[in-house]
Protein backbone atom coordinates (compact mmCIF):
# COMPACT_ATOMS: atom_id res chain seq x y z
CA UNK A 1 0.00 0.00 0.00
CA UNK A 2 3.02 2.06 1.01
CA UNK A 3 4.24 1.62 -2.90
CA UNK A 4 1.21 2.81 -4.20
CA UNK A 5 0.51 5.84 -1.92
CA UNK A 6 1.91 8.67 -0.74
CA UNK A 7 3.01 8.09 3.30
CA UNK A 8 0.16 10.36 3.82
CA UNK A 9 -2.61 8.68 1.93
CA UNK A 10 -1.49 5.43 3.19
CA UNK A 11 -1.85 6.40 6.79
CA UNK A 12 -5.45 8.32 5.89
CA UNK A 13 -6.70 4.99 4.02
CA UNK A 14 -6.02 2.74 7.18
CA UNK A 15 -7.42 4.81 9.65
CA UNK A 16 -10.55 4.98 7.29
CA UNK A 17 -10.53 1.67 6.70
CA UNK A 18 -9.78 0.37 10.49
CA UNK A 19 -12.32 2.78 11.59
CA UNK A 20 -15.31 1.57 8.87
CA UNK A 21 -14.36 -1.79 9.82
CA UNK A 22 -14.87 -1.06 13.90
CA UNK A 23 -18.53 0.24 12.77
CA UNK A 24 -19.12 -2.87 10.53
CA UNK A 25 -17.84 -5.14 13.26
CA UNK A 26 -20.13 -3.50 16.34
CA UNK A 27 -22.97 -3.57 13.98
CA UNK A 28 -22.40 -7.10 12.97
CA UNK A 29 -21.98 -8.03 16.91
CA UNK A 30 -24.21 -5.60 19.30
CA UNK A 31 -27.64 -6.68 17.72
CA UNK A 32 -26.78 -10.56 19.02
CA UNK A 33 -25.85 -9.24 22.05
CA UNK A 34 -26.71 -5.81 23.72
CA UNK A 35 -29.93 -5.95 25.79
CA UNK A 36 -29.72 -9.87 26.68
CA UNK A 37 -29.64 -11.17 29.86
CA UNK A 38 -26.14 -11.51 31.62
CA UNK A 39 -25.34 -14.79 33.87
CA UNK A 40 -23.03 -14.64 36.06
CA UNK A 41 -20.56 -16.98 36.42
CA UNK A 42 -21.29 -18.00 39.92
CA UNK A 43 -25.25 -18.54 38.65
CA UNK A 44 -26.26 -22.08 38.15
CA UNK A 45 -27.34 -22.51 34.64
CA UNK A 46 -26.03 -25.43 32.27
CA UNK A 47 -24.14 -24.42 28.88
CA UNK A 48 -27.41 -24.68 26.64
CA UNK A 49 -29.92 -22.38 29.27
CA UNK A 50 -26.34 -19.67 28.91
CA UNK A 51 -25.91 -19.71 25.27
CA UNK A 52 -29.56 -19.46 24.20
CA UNK A 53 -30.93 -16.83 27.02
CA UNK A 54 -27.31 -14.55 26.38
CA UNK A 55 -27.99 -14.25 22.91
CA UNK A 56 -30.21 -13.51 19.91
CA UNK A 57 -30.62 -14.43 16.15
CA UNK A 58 -31.55 -12.05 13.60
CA UNK A 59 -33.96 -13.46 11.31
CA UNK A 60 -33.55 -12.35 7.28
CA UNK A 61 -32.79 -13.13 4.00
CA UNK A 62 -29.62 -14.69 2.21
CA UNK A 63 -28.69 -11.24 1.87
CA UNK A 64 -28.94 -10.70 5.83
CA UNK A 65 -26.73 -14.14 6.13
CA UNK A 66 -24.34 -12.66 3.75
CA UNK A 67 -23.92 -9.06 5.53
CA UNK A 68 -23.93 -10.62 9.24
CA UNK A 69 -21.33 -13.10 7.63
CA UNK A 70 -23.81 -16.55 9.12
CA UNK A 71 -23.43 -14.91 12.60
CA UNK A 72 -27.28 -13.98 12.65
CA UNK A 73 -27.40 -17.32 13.93
CA UNK A 74 -26.03 -16.49 17.36
CA UNK A 75 -27.67 -19.00 19.49
CA UNK A 76 -26.51 -21.51 16.73
CA UNK A 77 -22.55 -20.11 16.96
CA UNK A 78 -22.51 -20.19 20.68
CA UNK A 79 -23.63 -23.54 20.73
CA UNK A 80 -21.45 -25.30 17.95
CA UNK A 81 -18.41 -22.87 17.56
CA UNK A 82 -16.40 -24.91 15.68
CA UNK A 83 -19.55 -24.85 13.01
CA UNK A 84 -18.82 -23.18 9.80
CA UNK A 85 -20.93 -20.09 9.68
CA UNK A 86 -22.46 -21.19 6.47
CA UNK A 87 -23.61 -24.54 8.34
CA UNK A 88 -25.11 -22.47 11.50
CA UNK A 89 -28.67 -21.68 9.11
CA UNK A 90 -29.25 -25.71 9.17
CA UNK A 91 -28.55 -25.67 12.69
CA UNK A 92 -31.29 -23.23 13.45
CA UNK A 93 -34.39 -25.27 13.26
CA UNK A 94 -33.41 -28.33 15.00
CA UNK A 95 -31.93 -26.27 17.70
CA UNK A 96 -35.16 -23.61 17.81
CA UNK A 97 -37.39 -26.76 17.96
CA UNK A 98 -35.67 -28.52 20.94
CA UNK A 99 -35.39 -25.24 22.92
CA UNK A 100 -39.10 -25.08 22.46
CA UNK A 101 -40.10 -28.86 23.52
CA UNK A 102 -37.55 -27.80 26.47
CA UNK A 103 -39.20 -24.74 27.25
CA UNK A 104 -36.31 -22.70 26.75
CA UNK A 105 -37.02 -19.19 25.84
CA UNK A 106 -35.58 -19.06 21.87
CA UNK A 107 -35.15 -14.94 20.83
CA UNK A 108 -34.98 -13.89 17.19
CA UNK A 109 -35.89 -10.91 15.80
CA UNK A 110 -35.16 -9.07 12.44
CA UNK A 111 -32.33 -6.70 12.06
CA UNK A 112 -34.42 -3.52 12.47
CA UNK A 113 -35.99 -4.63 15.80
CA UNK A 114 -32.75 -5.60 16.48
CA UNK A 115 -31.35 -2.06 16.83
CA UNK A 116 -34.16 -0.60 17.79
CA UNK A 117 -33.84 -3.19 20.84
CA UNK A 118 -30.17 -2.06 21.00
CA UNK A 119 -30.38 1.28 21.07
CA UNK A 120 -33.37 1.28 23.94
CA UNK A 121 -31.02 -1.09 26.02
CA UNK A 122 -28.53 1.29 25.62
CA UNK A 123 -30.56 4.28 26.28
CA UNK A 124 -31.46 2.81 29.84
CA UNK A 125 -28.32 1.82 30.39
CA UNK A 126 -26.30 4.88 30.02
CA UNK A 127 -29.38 6.71 32.16
CA UNK A 128 -29.16 4.39 34.99
CA UNK A 129 -25.90 4.77 35.47
CA UNK A 130 -25.07 8.44 34.66
CA UNK A 131 -24.72 10.59 37.72
CA UNK A 132 -27.90 12.97 39.16
CA UNK A 133 -26.79 16.41 37.78
CA UNK A 134 -25.58 18.72 40.03
CA UNK A 135 -27.43 21.44 41.48
CA UNK A 136 -26.67 25.01 40.05
CA UNK A 137 -25.99 26.88 43.33
CA UNK A 138 -24.66 29.55 41.49
CA UNK A 139 -27.78 30.37 40.18
CA UNK A 140 -30.00 29.73 43.23
CA UNK A 141 -27.83 32.11 45.59
CA UNK A 142 -25.63 31.60 48.59
CA UNK A 143 -28.55 31.24 50.75
CA UNK A 144 -30.00 28.53 48.79
CA UNK A 145 -30.82 25.21 50.89
CA UNK A 146 -28.75 22.52 49.70
CA UNK A 147 -30.44 19.10 50.05
CA UNK A 148 -28.27 15.97 51.98
CA UNK A 149 -25.72 14.69 49.73
CA UNK A 150 -25.49 17.36 47.59
CA UNK A 151 -22.84 19.95 47.66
Amino acid sequence: MFVVLSPLQAVVFLVVQQGLFGVYMGSSFAPNHKGMPVVGQDEKVDFLRRQVLTSRNIRGSLLTDLALGGLNYQIEHHLFPSMPRPSLRHAHAPVRAFCAQHGIPYTQTGLLASYAQVLRHLHTTGRTASPEPAADTAAAGPDAAHEPGHA
